[in-house]
């Protein structure tokens, strides 16, 4: 894959409260699936695609995101330590990720829009990928960034087809005549997996309380500047421990749509 030179941002400073079993010791970014944090995945998407330069935008344990990657060798490889020089000598290094990864505190209490805010000084190529680090998807990301450029404006988000949470169920002269488990919608709701041009800074601040999806959005939908990019296929946000359990079966079972690396 051509390697691209955009930088991607993702917003990973969130205590994700719902996930609290899980996150009251750790961010949400680095929940397992399948022994990898959930952040890995996402970066291995954009990578698959070409996309390798990443701003992560910290917040909640944003320390422990780091203390991760500063020894991400360490959890793949053997090595021996010299305790006196603190020197590891990998004695089966194979091949790891060409990731370069600017780590940006942005506040623990920051919301969304106030982390991209925060986050805009590290920002160098007029257009950037930005996400959440909870949702997982086997979009076509040239596709994304062709439909944006195509468009021309200030933002493109993403469309999907969220599963619902609950079973549909009707009936005719009150016998059911149909029953579906927690059925696709045919609504989309926005799923993360934006592109942007530099001037959605316009729209931000680095306010503690600057919500991307409120004002700013709202806004750039009021000035048509706000375009969306539907996609139908895969797509799972981890929200609760249920749906992380449900990405480690996926995972598990070799059933991973959003596995689209080798």
């Amino acid at each position: 894959m051509t390697e691209k030179n955009e930088q991607v941002v993702i917003l990973c400073g969130g205590e994700g409260t719902r996930l609290r079993s899980e996150t009251e010791f750790k961010p949400k970014a680095l929940v397992e699936i399948g022994g990898r944090p959930i952040l890995w995945h996402l970066m291995r998407i954009y990578a698959h695609h070409g996309y390798r330069r990443f701003v992560l935008c910290l917040g909640y344990k944003g320390s422990m995101i780091k203390d991760y990657f500063l020894n991400y060798k360490s959890h793949d490889f053997d090595f021996v330590l010299d305790m006196r020089t603190g020197e590891k000598k990998f004695l089966n290094q194979g091949n790891t990720e060409d990731w370069e990864i600017t780590f940006v505190e942005t506040g623990a209490r920051t919301q969304t829009g106030g982390r991209l805010s925060r986050a805009a000084k590290y920002i160098d190529t007029e257009t950037f990928l930005c996400n959440y680090c909870d949702g997982l998807s086997d979009i076509d990301l040239e596709a994304l960034v062709q439909f944006h450029h195509q468009k021309g404006k200030i933002a493109t988000l993403t469309g999907f087809h969220p599963r619902s949470r609950f079973g549909v169920v009707r009936a005719q002269d009150g016998i059911v005549d149909y029953w579906q488990e927690k059925p696709i919608m045919t609504e989309q709701t926005s799923g993360g997996f934006f592109v942007m041009n530099k001037g959605i800074f316009d729209y931000l601040n680095d306010d503690v309380e600057c919500v991307l999806e409120t004002a700013p959005l709202e806004n750039l939908a009021a000035e048509r500047e706000l375009a969306l990019f539907g996609h139908d296929g895969f797509w799972y946000s981890m929200d609760t421990y249920k749906e992380a359990l449900a990405l480690n079966q996926m995972w598990d079972e070799d059933q991973a749509p959003w596995k689209v690396w080798k």
